[in-house]
């Protein structure tokens, strides 16, 4: 049995060296990256989630999980210098290149992280940002809104209580992506009657 409990992030890289056959134990909060889980069914490994206690309290860093495909990439890289510039913690889950991948993949990879409580919050960025919002909205707990100017990215907080971000990297400039994520991220559900709407959303069967 391998233990790699204690890592936020499972990549590929931890589990290359991982002998075949064998049990990966990682925390139950933890994202494994979809190279990994492409690796650990090569490799037949057995990926066991297990709960770990909590450490010792302390002030909690607001993180942000982000994550692209091809088409997203250059953004996303553009993206975690301004997200890191404004103070918030970045966990990046890929792609780390312009090689074409599957955002399905990268987008259940960023609402996993926020549903499972690893991050506060996911910003995933594909070619128009459409087939992002729809992969994440299938995981349970996710509000996921593809914006395209700060007015909607401050409705889909203030209104929806949206906890994934969704943008199209190549439909609006790194300028637009910046006012965009400035104003999502400084934008919160506060009032009553929205607060009531979006508990029906999230009562709504899947």
């Amino acid at each position: 049995m391998v233990e790699l409990t204690g890592k936020s992030l499972i990549t590929d890289i931890a589990l290359k060296n991982v002998a075949m056959g064998e049990t990966v134990r990682v925390d139950a909060k933890a994202i494994v990256t979809p190279l990994a889980t492409d690796t650990a069914r090569e490799r037949h490994l057995r990926i066991e989630p297990v709960s770990v206690a909590p450490t010792a309290s302390k002030a909690r860093v607001h993180r942000i999980a982000v994550g692209a495909d091809h088409g997203g990439f250059e953004m996303k890289e553009q993206l975690k210098a301004f997200v890191s510039g404004l103070g918030y913690e970045i966990l990046d889950l890929g792609t780390n290149s312009t090689a074409p991948v599957d955002y399905p993949d990268f987008a259940q990879a960023v609402a996993l992280a926020v549903a499972r409580g690893s991050c506060d919050a996911g910003i995933m960025i594909d070619g128009a940002g459409i087939g992002s919002c729809m992969a994440a909205n299938k995981i349970a707990g996710i509000r996921a809104a593809m914006c395209y100017d700060e007015a909607t990215a401050r409705n889909s907080r203030e209104h929806n209580g949206a906890n994934v971000l969704t943008l199209g990297g190549k439909m609006i400039s790194t300028e637009t992506m910046r006012k965009i994520v400035r104003v999502w991220l400084s934008t919160d559900l506060t009032e009553d009657r929205h607060r009531k709407r979006v508990a029906k959303i999230d009562a709504l069967l899947p």
